[in-house]
Parts: structure tokens; C-alpha cells; sequence
């Protein structure tokens, strides 16, 4: 297998530019991050931050100044509404599981959508298996979720409704607010959920103004270093903590907390939050010109989510047909393009995207999809070399492999 990649890693040398546009599944950190971060491996708050000592004191201080930073972007009453976790997974792990799990005396059923990410579909399904009823809300051909259907399932029995701001795979922007206002309507008991991730640092997004009950945020998600996230959890609501282990400062999550990481991610916060507009702006251009390049030189190509501001600002998927996704990711990495097939969570097990499955893709035009997301950092010519790339890669994978065989 190692011999195989370096291969695979010989065979790219020489590369004159490279774009990379897989930030859904990781990202480069940008160097201000890492300059914040460097000095908390070995300088100063490099202590555990329950300790009584200066190294201990100054981690503390640093892991609440974080958490201060990212508690004014999200718009939480106060700091201790911000739950540091190891990432979005582990979230929405913990306000799944941590909410039905402490509220099952007063009912077991639980609403989500069937284009929730894996981490919150799995964990349903998991909580089906210990005696939970799952409900899964249909979307439209676009992604979004279907209001009646939401009104129709939510009763007296369902303790939390789990559902995403923004979809993490086709960028549909969910009308949250007024499926908050249905699940509220028909059970004010009701916890409502939602995972953030891709809508922090990318659309308007406020915890207060909307006033949900948990909601989950990654630092990859916005450049930041991988391995850390949060869960905002409403000053009141209780969720009980599904780990157990040495308590730190976290509540929900054991364990010592990872402080040059925190700091990575509310600088991250603080730059996707800099000039918000104008970072928003630029992405929406981009995202755009790539967009609208691949659908006009492209023949037989599928737009998947919707266009115009209920897309958020940095995702394009498209699907090809007759073109297998996971033979062109290659192809254009070859290139120096860099995307994926799909979520990571699924390409490896080789099945068709659910999202793409939900809003009524086939499978052959499922497998054909590709995955791009653009950062403020990107440039023009970027999106220009990708527009040069994609069309020539797409032709050769057409004539070598033709159609996918799968309907």
C-alpha cells in the first residue's frame, strides 16, 4: 500500500500550480494561525488549566479568552454557553446523545432530516437501536427540508429536533428559523438542535437571535486547526456528558483541554469574522465563476443545491455523467486540482452520497459528483486554472471509462 502512494506521490511532481478546493474534509491553516498557536506548545500556558500554578492559571485564562472570542461571533449570552470539543463529530455526539439520553423519561423521539451529516444520522440510528423512534424529514430536489412534513412530526413524545443550518454537502441554507418556530409551536419542551458548522463564518448566523437550544461549530470548517469545535449549549438547558474521566473546564467533554488548539480557533474565528461582508463577497464571486464555468463548458453536467444566496458562499457540486467521481479526483490531482467525491465519511465505502441520493440523484449521477469549496483566499486565476483543468479531465474520463454502469 505504501509503495502504491508514493507512486501515486512521484507521479505528481512537477506540478507548475496547485488549487486546492477539498477544505470540506481538511484545510491548510493559514499562517496567522499558526503563529497564534506556536507559542502555547512551549512558552507559556502549556499547563493543564485546573491546575493551581502559573502555567495552569495562564491556561485557564487563555482557554476562556478563547472561548470569550468565539461566544461574541456566535452571539451567546455568555462563555460558558461555548463547549470545546474535539471537533464537530464529537458534538453533535454529545448533543445528540447527551440530550435524548438525559430526557428519554419524557419521550423517545427524535427528529432529523435525511441529509443530516453522518455524525448526526449515525447517532440517531444508534439511539433507534436502544428503543428511540426516528423520524426523518424528506427534502425537495435542492435540499431543502419539508416544513409540513416537520409540522406532522413533531408531538408531545419528541425530546430533540437535530436539524443543519447549512447542508455540508451541497450548501442548501435551511430555513432553521422557521422550523424553530414549528417545532416550538407544537412542543415548547422540544430541545432543538442544530449542527453549524457550515454556516459559522459564512452566513449570518446568531444563536441568540434564533434562539436555539444546542447548536455545533467546527475550527476546520473555517481554516482553523482540526481537532477541535464546539458545542453552544443555551444557558438552562441541561445535556448530560456521554464520556467520563478527569474534568477539566469543559463540563461535557473530559479530559485535559487541548489549549493550542483552542487558541487556533478563535483566531480562525477572529479572521473569518474580519470583515465579514467583504470575506463573504469574495467567496460568493468565486464560488460563482466556478460554478457557472463548469455548468457553460461542461456537456451533460448536474448542479447540485440550489443557486443564488440560499446556497452558501463557498460550496460547488456538480455532478458528471458518465464520469466516475472517484477515477476524476484523481485525474485533477494529477493536475494540482484538489477536490473530493462526496463526503470523506462515505467516498472510502464506495456508496452514493445519501444527500445526493435524497434529493433524487441516481446513483450513476451520484457516484459523478464532485465536491469543491472556495476560501477568501483563493484568487481569481485559481478558479481560472481549475475552469482550464476540469473540462480536459472530465473528456478523458468520459472516453476511458464512459458510463458508470450504475442506475
Amino acid at each position: 500500500m505504501i509503495e502504491n502512494v508514493k507512486e501515486l506521490l512521484k507521479a505528481h511532481e512537477g506540478l507548475k500550480r496547485e488549487v486546492y478546493l477539498d477544505v470540506e474534509n481538511s484545510s491548510a491553516v493559514p499562517q496567522e494561525v499558526v503563529d497564534a498557536m506556536l507559542p502555547y506548545y512551549n512558552q507559556r500556558a502549556y499547563g493543564n488549566p485546573t491546575l493551581t500554578h502559573k502555567p495552569g492559571w495562564e491556561a485557564f485564562e487563555t482557554v476562556m479568552e478563547s472561548a470569550q472570542k468565539i461566544a461574541m461571533f456566535l452571539g451567546c449570552e455568555t462563555l460558558e454557553e461555548v463547549n470545546f470539543t474535539p471537533g464537530e463529530t464529537e458534538a453533535n455526539n454529545v448533543a445528540l446523545l447527551g440530550a435524548a439520553l438525559l430526557r428519554k423519561d419524557k419521550g423517545k423521539k427524535i427528529v432529523i432530516s435525511e441529509i443530516e451529516p453522518l455524525s448526526v444520522l449515525h447517532v440517531a440510528e444508534m439511539l433507534q437501536k436502544r428503543g428511540f423512534t426516528i423520524v426523518k424529514i424528506p427534502v425537495d430536489n435542492e435540499g431543502f427540508i419539508n416544513l409540513e412534513k416537520l409540522r406532522g412530526a413533531v408531538d408531545k413524545e419528541t425530546v430533540l429536533v437535530s436539524l443543519s443550518a447549512v447542508n455540508h454537502e451541497i450548501g442548501t441554507v435551511e430555513p432553521i428559523s422557521e422550523a424553530l418556530e414549528i417545532v416550538k409551536d407544537k412542543n415548547s419542551e422540544t430541545l432543538f438542535h442544530t449542527d453549524a458548522s457550515d454556516a459559522y463564518g459564512k452566513i449570518q448566523f446568531n444563536v441568540k437571535g434564533l434562539d436555539v437550544d444546542l447548536a455545533t461549530i467546527s475550527s476546520y470548517k473555517i481554516l482553523g486547526p482540526r481537532g477541535t469545535g464546539a458545542l453552544y449549549v443555551k444557558e438552562g438547558v441541561k445535556v448530560e456528558r456521554i464520556l467520563e474521566g478527569q474534568i477539566g473546564t469543559q463540563k461535557l467533554w473530559p479530559g485535559v483541554e487541548n489549549t493550542p488548539l483552542i487558541v487556533g480557533f478563535a483566531k480562525a474565528s477572529e479572521l473569518a469574522f474580519q470583515n465579514f461582508e467583504e470575506n463573504v463577497n469574495r467567496m460568493r464571486r468565486l464560488r460563482d465563476r466556478l460554478m457557472d464555468g463548469i455548468v457553460g463548458k461542461i456537456p451533460e453536467v448536474m448542479l447540485n443545491g440550489p443557486r443564488g444566496d440560499k446556497r452558501a458562499p463557498d460550496n460547488v457540486n456538480v455532478s458528471f455523467l458518465r464520469c466516475e467521481g472517484e477515477a476524476l479526483t484523481i485525474e485533477l490531482s494529477l493536475n494540482g486540482v484538489y477536490v473530493s467525491s462526496g463526503s470523506a465519511c462515505t467516498r472510502r465505502l464506495l456508496q452514493p452520497s445519501h444527500v445526493l441520493v435524497a434529493i433524487g440523484r441516481k446513483f450513476s449521477e451520484a457516484h459523478g459528483s464532485i465536491l469543491m469549496k472556495v476560501t477568501r483566499y483563493h484568487a481569481e486565476e485559481d478558479i481560472d486554472y481549475v475552469l482550464g483543468v476540469v473540462p480536459k479531465a472530465v473528456e478523458r474520463i468520459r472516453g476511458i471509462v464512459g458510463s458508470t454502469g450504475v442506475e
